[in-house]
């Protein structure tokens, strides 16, 4: 069993923040010794400290002194009350501390916690099940080795990348809104086998599994997708014929439309 060295809290331990907590536990990356929880409500904390097998509490102060890197799963609304001259945030003076707060950028970050090292990351919800995406952004001053420890917490839950903090507003709208896009075509695709005799089980079953091996052969591959879909796309054939319908739907203006709407939301998360 491996040990990450040091304590990390995560704040707010919800959906996310217990996915990302499992993950280590389930990885091997860390033990349970490794990692205080705290939620709002006792029972909750009673929950996760019988599920996990950590430490899990209400007191976000306690556990933000207990820990050298803290991990804030709370929602944006919030993080500006708790963070802006309060006793947690003279706690996280000095520490790792990685937000996920959507539309929270990094000057925030910086302006609540001035003597703090900050990274802001942009998880999604396949980390549930380890298949997940993380993209960092790094506040001033945020050495390598800091960047690593957040790779490492992430990766526990999927792949993880870094990239500038002026690009998270769309990161946040493809990889945190993104796969709510991909149900509703995937949903769709099941609608069309469905319509043409498929029981429904079974048309969610294939068309998952026809989304799930499409990604898997743009990122093995490398291929770009216009490739590959000209791989599937044989002269006078059924698949050109089910694409020029989809073009006169003009899907892909609005895919691209919905990212590009989901990030103008986003950037405004974060306004006090």
């Amino acid at each position: 069993m491996a040990s990450l060295g040091y304590k990390l809290a995560v704040l707010g331990c919800g959906t996310m923040g217990r996915a990302i907590a499992a993950g280590l536990l389930r990885s091997g990356v860390a033990e349970a010794r490794d990692l205080i929880v705290t939620t709002r409500r006792r029972e909750v904390a009673e929950q996760l400290r019988a599920e996990l097998g950590v430490e899990a509490t209400t007191d976000n102060t306690a556990a933000a002194r207990a820990a050298a890197v803290v991990l804030l799963t709370l929602k944006p609304q919030r993080l500006n009350k708790m963070l802006d001259a309060t006793p947690l945030a003279q706690a996280l003076g000095g520490k790792l501390v990685i937000s996920i707060a959507a539309g929270v950028t990094v000057a925030q970050l910086t302006r609540w916690l001035p003597e703090t090292s900050v990274i802001r990351a942009m998880p999604n919800t396949p980390s549930l099940i380890g298949a997940g995406m993380t993209v960092l952004a790094r506040g001033p001053g945020v050495e390598d080795i800091q960047i690593e420890h957040a790779r490492t917490i992430f990766g526990a839950v999927g792949d993880c990348i870094e990239l500038e903090d002026k690009l998270m507003d769309a990161v946040t709208s493809l990889n945190g809104s993104g796969p709510a896009f991909a149900y509703v075509m995937l949903e769709a695709m099941a609608d069309g086998g469905v319509m043409m005799g498929l029981p429904r089980d079974v048309a969610l079953r294939i068309a998952a599994r026809v989304c799930e091996g499409a990604a898997r052969m743009v990122l093995d591959t490398t291929m770009h997708p216009a490739a590959l879909k000209d791989q599937v796309t044989t002269p006078a054939g059924c698949t050109i014929a089910g694409l020029l319908t989809m073009e006169d739907g003009r899907i892909r203006s609005v895919i691209a439309r919905a990212i590009q709407e989901a990030a103008r939301v986003a950037a405004g998360l974060g306004e006090a």
